[in-house]
């Protein structure tokens, strides 16, 4: 479809010569000589540029079309067409919105290339709104569901920093949604075009983690059999997010420090420096500044990825979300399998809120997606509900200290064991199967499995 310009000249021979231009370089042209004229033309329909003269001969002038075209749409291009003299004012036009204008008499090569420069504007405009729009409904805040204070927070942050290309560091607890902040910050980013490409760290083996990020040369180690391009490479002008940042070997930090300050690296066995053009966004549930001091954590790194600290609370910190949390998860279940959507009764949500959450929104996911699928009617009851992890008589709401700390570790390692059991026997045993599942990388599952010793054995009488 050719795009629409309203030409707004009360000259006749001026409107004549101008829509004859217009329509010869193939844009669709509607005519007004009052300002008058022009509203009634900007009610019927969209517009995607406003030729108007800035002094039309009476009733309302160029700054007033200027001003009702963006009460309208505000994405419209409005171009002005000054008299000689009244450059001053034009320029106040353009403070007030307008994003350009072309002198009389003009240049008709020069009002082609201003009209093309306003449309391509407005086209960037339209375009990015839409993917705001898409970003927003996929893994924008929509994702991201939080009505406290903490949460609010975090809302605030995002949108401060997302369109700049400063470091963000995450921190928070297993579960919390780390990676869907990422997501959101690059999401409303200008970068948002380009890849994101998301590493889990503490699932690359100590050997493999810089040949992951960073790539490898042919011949570089025994197996690299062919030239490997690394995931820094792969999100060149778009966003890196470097998951669990805390487990990376400390070798590993150094050449992670000097992309972020030089943005130069060189692949595993090569000795030329690639440039890349990345923005990091990094993430961890440990405490960095305990790993510093335990001399696992390099400081210099610590300070150059925290120019944005950027806290996650965790669920049992805002239950007042939970039902809304909820209600979203049951909503893309029913979508997915493309099934009725089931609904918590009351009991049910005060059996969830009082829970500790030890796997915070991750865990509530999987208890909820796990109950509607085994539940035998619309609504779900609170005694269909299986929560792992909640041993008795531990009230997250109470106790501090060490005794705590304790059994808040036994309990998560308790959920994570029975969970992932449970799922390794739903699937035979198979970790890819398993780990799609369960939303879950393959060899961040397999890390798991080998830090809580599992292993999936047939059960006696299973074939």
């Amino acid at each position: 479809m050719s795009e629409r310009i309203l030409v707004v000249e009360d000259e006749r021979g001026i409107q004549v010569a101008l829509s004859g231009l217009l329509r010869r370089e193939g844009y669709e042209v509607s005519l007004a000589s009052t300002g008058e004229e022009a509203l009634d033309l900007l009610a019927e329909g969209p517009f995607d540029l406003v030729l108007t003269d800035l002094a039309l001969g009476r009733g309302m002038s160029g700054m007033d079309v200027l001003k009702a075209s963006r009460a309208h749409r505000a994405e419209t291009a409005v171009v002005m067409i000054t008299a000689h003299g009244t450059e001053k004012i034009a320029v106040q036009a353009m403070k007030s919105g307008a994003d350009d204008y072309v002198p009389k008499p003009f240049d008709n090569d020069e009002l082609r290339l201003v009209i093309r420069r306003a449309l391509d504007r407005t086209k960037l405009a339209r375009d990015h709104r839409l993917l705001l729009e898409r970003v927003e409904r996929e893994y924008g805040f929509g994702a991201l569901i939080g009505s406290g204070p903490a949460m609010q927070r975090v809302f605030d942050t995002i949108r401060k920093v997302a369109e700049t290309d400063l470091t963000v560091l995450i921190q928070g607890e297993s579960g919390t949604g780390k990676e869907l902040v990422a997501q959101a910050l690059h999401g409303r980013s200008a970068r948002a075009d380009r890849p994101f490409i998301a590493v889990n760290c503490a699932a690359i083996t100590d050997e493999l983690v810089e040949s992951e990020l960073f790539g490898h040369e042919k011949g570089a180690f025994t197996g690299a059999h062919a030239r490997r391009i690394g995931r820094f490479e792969a999100a060149d002008g778009g966003t890196i997010f470097l998951d669990e940042i805390g487990d990376m070997p400390q070798l590993t930090q150094a050449k992670i420090l000097r992309v972020l300050q030089e943005q130069t690296f060189e692949r595993v066995g090569g000795s030329e420096s690639l440039r890349v053009d990345v923005r990091v966004v990094a993430a961890t549930h440990r405490d960095l500044q305990a790993q510093i001091e335990a001399g696992k954590f390099r400081q210099d790194l610590f300070f150059r990825l925290q120019v944005v600290p950027l806290e996650l609370p965790p669920l049992r910190e805002r239950l007042d979300d939970l039902p809304a949390l909820a209600d979203r998860f049951l909503e893309q279940l029913a979508h997915r399998l493309k099934r009725s959507r089931k609904r918590l009764d009351d009991q049910a949500l005060a059996r969830l809120s009082r829970h500790s959450w030890p796997g915070n929104v991750r865990e509530l996911r999987n208890a909820v997606e796990r109950a509607a699928v085994l539940a035998e009617d619309e609504v779900i009851r609170a005694d269909e509900f299986v929560l792992r992890g909640a041993a008795p008589g531990l009230d997250h709401s109470a106790g501090t200290g060490a005794s705590f700390a304790d059994a808040k570790r036994s309990v998560i390692e308790q959920f994570e064991r029975s969970f992932l059991q449970e799922a390794l026997s739903r699937n035979e045993g198979n970790i890819s199967q398993t780990a799609k599942d369960i939303g879950m990388a393959r060899q961040s599952l397999q890390q798991k499995l080998k830090e809580l010793d599992l292993r999936w054995e047939r059960r006696p009488g299973r074939t």
